[in-house]
């Protein structure tokens, strides 16, 4: 749904990172790149982000029941 405060696997706090790594991808930066500059250099933080899929709009759609 959202980006986790910290990585899954080290612990890292990574969610800070999350607004500037979209903005700079969404304007067509190198991802690569963008994760490197952030300083995000583990192999499980970088997944994270390359893997993250935004789904509170799709969710938001449902009614709880």
């Amino acid at each position: 749904m959202i980006i986790p405060v910290r990585c899954f696997s080290c612990g890292k706090p990574i969610g800070h990172l999350w607004e500037e790594y979209k903005e700079r991808v969404e304007k067509g930066e190198d991802k690569k790149k963008v994760l490197d500059s952030l300083g995000v250099e583990r192999q499980c933080c970088r997944a994270m982000f390359i893997g993250h899929v935004n789904l509170l709009e799709t969710s938001s759609m449902f009614k709880k029941n």
